[in-house]
């Protein structure tokens, strides 16, 4: 008679010791030009391009992203890039903090400041900025080079400015990211 067996369960999600949820299933490409805040969660086919970045030598971070961050299923973050002179060259980019980026959205912006949800499905145009506390509806699509003003609400493609967030939404994302990865339980796939 053989022994039971024992199911053997692994980890979906790899924990830093900054708190940083990353599944395995996401792609991180040139990790060490990317930095994770802390308490950030990564979910399952997210895809970050730290390996695109300028070249020549040295250290440079391509990506920053700040504390209680969400990147879901299938989000896609990669940096800008232009030629400039002949010469063709990637630029860093700038996540804040309290920052949810929905599932499917592909993210090329040069800043994204801190207190901003952005929606499914979403796509953010080479070197856009997105100013603190602003809402990206679903299915919106920013262009290259727009600069989304604090406490906006765009829609659309191309996303428009359509309604303003109240003073108080710093507090209420704030909330929510801090709610969410407190209560953060992988699911199977």
């Amino acid at each position: 008679m053989e022994p039971p067996t024992i199911p053997y369960y692994k980890t979906e999600y790899i924990e830093t010791d900054t708190g940083n949820k990353v599944s395995r299933k996401s792609v991180i490409c040139g990790s060490q030009n990317i930095i994770l805040g802390g308490k950030t969660i990564i979910q399952t086919d997210c895809v970050i391009r730290g390996d695109l970045r300028r070249t020549g030598g040295g250290h440079a971070v391509v990506v920053a992203i700040g504390r209680y961050c969400l990147l879901a299923r299938g989000s896609i973050i990669r940096p800008p890039y232009k030629t400039y002179k002949g010469a063709f060259s990637y630029y860093p980019m700038k996540i804040g903090d309290h920052v949810t980026i929905g599932e499917g959205s592909i993210v090329e912006a040069a800043t994204i400041g801190s207190f901003v949800h952005i929606g499914k499905n979403c796509v953010i145009g080479r070197f856009a900025i997105i100013k603190d506390c602003c809402r990206i509806e679903d299915n919106t699509v920013i262009p290259p080079n727009t600069v989304v003003p604090s406490f906006s609400i765009y829609e659309g493609s191309p996303g428009v400015f359509v309604d303003e967030l109240p003073e108080c939404v710093q507090d209420l994302y704030e909330a929510k990211t801090k709610d969410y990865y407190a209560k953060f339980q992988p699911r199977g796939d």
